[in-house]
């Protein structure tokens, strides 16, 4: 190196050495002494600008009030050190940008530690360890120390309704003696696992069926949308039976599937990922709930329906075995053709989940016409949160082949949005419900023809209407009848897509009525 270069640069040296000090980006985690010597997980550190509204809240997290504001950092964490402490880098791993790039000012901050490693889907929950909110200022200019201070508890009531308004409350307390909560041992999903499992799953008996004189019931099967819980699963089944004990919809048993996971959601789809879930369905659950119930155990008594995961859940279902079922009616149901996937063609040559041919960023979220979120935002993210269980990687675990690595592939590359067509391949294959209509229809018709129900907002929040457009066109192009349904200016909001006019129930009513019809033909009216 030659003498002037070095006296060019010395005096950028000084420059460094006693300019501005670069902003702190560590934090120090400690455990309190009553919390669990080894814990390990996900570390997630929140934090929020301090504002007057959240002074006193006891929480900051992604998703909550005022979450558009909401940053997160995170580490994996192996072990706490001797000193029951680990210092984390809020600068490696964090959305939406490092922590060292926020504006200067006053924030509420709060930590978590996921053991589950569910974050991404679950959210907090159960075991995972918190910390008070405290008020930090960034930039930071030295490390704070943090203590994680208790854990959250175990739930021990599956209808704790703190909070709830009044009406729901009353709801609920209505529903619970015809609520059974039910677990499916299932030996196929054991020996996928190599550990026993079950599925769990709420049974809604109608009114009168306490009567031992009455007959069996058509049955509907329902499972729910992305990060739904089997809790949540059995508070929903209130409003139902709300509208059965009043007269406004007909009786029927309803059966509120759990197919939620670490994951995400497993839809009831037979995956080399997840397990063969679909053939628990059918050849493990339903046999075991018709052995238990006065359950109509014939095609024209067992219906599907659900919205979003649930409604692929449906729509995929009726179309796996369509001779098993009456019918389904599935509402705003996930990507059911890959042609056009949150609004991207997975088909089309160089194609890319993040940008599309003008570079521009494609939107993962719209709400009136404004993109709230872009899949990129939506893929970093997840990626921050965790390394499974958000909506996208979901969608993996149900769909992709399984790596090298014992894991499911990925569609697409996280860091630049390139969309693998090896794993498109597959997923064509086995999963977009056009492709398996329009490839099988001579085989499905004769069970299928007619069974198909869909209905989904002009304006879904999650650009889905265009998959259901596709749908649509593929059942058009075999002559098959189908019932199509797209609500003007509705987004995914599924009481929105459910509502007509001012009748909020106006969805429910017909398609309970169908089912009815379908289950007992010649009926005037619900009974």
């Amino acid at each position: 190196m030659s003498k002037m270069f070095l006296r060019f640069l010395a005096p950028l040296c000084g420059l460094f050495l006693v300019g501005a000090a670069m902003p702190e980006p560590r934090l120090n985690v400690i455990l309190a002494p009553t919390l669990s010597a080894k814990p390990a997980g996900r570390l997630l550190i929140f934090v929020a600008p301090a504002t007057a509204e959240n002074a006193d809240k006891d929480f900051v997290d992604i998703g909550g009030p005022g979450s558009e504001t909401v940053s997160v950092a995170a580490q994996e964490v192996a072990r706490f050190g001797p000193r029951r402490s680990v210092t984390i880098d809020m600068s490696e791993l964090a959305y939406p940008r490092s922590f060292t790039d926020l504006a200067p000012g006053d924030y509420r901050l709060q930590v978590v530690l996921d053991p589950q490693g569910d974050y991404a889907y679950a959210g907090r929950g159960p075991g995972d360890l918190v910390s008070k909110v405290t008020t930090v200022t960034f930039p930071l200019t030295s490390v704070p120390t943090v203590p994680l201070d208790h854990m959250v508890p175990p739930e021990t009531d599956q209808f704790d309704t703190a909070g709830f308004p009044p009406k729901a409350v009353e709801q609920i307390a209505a529903s619970r003696p015809h609520l059974h909560d039910e677990r499916v041992a299932s030996a196929l999903l054991t020996r996928f696992d190599g550990k026993s499992r079950s599925i769990s799953a709420w049974v809604l008996t109608p009114p009168g069926y306490e009567d031992a004189a009455k007959s069996s019931y058509p049955t509907v099967y329902i499972a729910g949308g992305f990060g739904t819980t089997h809790k949540l699963d059995g508070q929903l089944l209130s409003k139902t039976w709300h509208l059965m004990e009043t007269g406004v919809i007909p009786p029927m048993i309803w059966v509120s599937l759990d197919h939620s996971s670490p994951n995400g959601t497993t839809e009831f789809a037979d995956s080399v990922n997840n397990g063969p879930w679909g053939r628990t369905l059918v050849e493990e659950i339903i046999p075991a709930l018709e052995a238990k119930y006065r359950m109509d155990a014939k095609p024209s008594g067992r219906f599907l329906t659900g919205h979003s995961s649930g409604g692929w859940f449906a729509l995929s279902t009726i179309t796996r075995y369509p001779a098993m079922f009456g019918g389904a009616w599935a509402t705003s149901p996930d990507p059911v053709d890959f042609g056009d996937f949150l609004g991207v063609d997975l088909y089309a040559s160089g194609a890319n989940l993040y940008r599309d041919a003008d570079g521009s960023p494609r939107p993962f979220q719209r709400d009136a016409g404004k993109v709230r979120m872009t899949i990129e935002q939506a893929a970093r993210l997840e990626t921050v949160l965790g390394r499974d269980g958000g909506q996208l990687r979901s969608f993996e675990w149900t769909f992709s082949p399984r790596s090298a690595h014992h894991s499911p592939s990925f569609m697409f590359d996280r860091d630049t949005g390139a969309v693998d067509p090896a794993v498109i391949a597959y997923w064509r294959e086995n999963y977009d419900l056009s492709r398996r209509i329009e490839r099988d229809w001579p085989r499905l018709k004769r069970d299928l023809d007619g069974k198909i129900h869909v209905a989904v907002g002009s304006a879904d929040s999650y650009y889905l209407d265009g998959s259901v457009h596709r749908l649509e066109a593929a059942l058009q192009r075999v002559g098959a009848r189908a019932e199509f349904t797209f609500v003007p200016n509705a987004s995914h909001s599924e009481s929105e897509v459910y509502t007509r006019g001012t009748d909020r129930n106006a969805l429910m009513k017909d398609l309970t009525m169908a089912m009815y019809a379908i289950a007992r033909p010649g009926a005037a009216k619900a009974q």
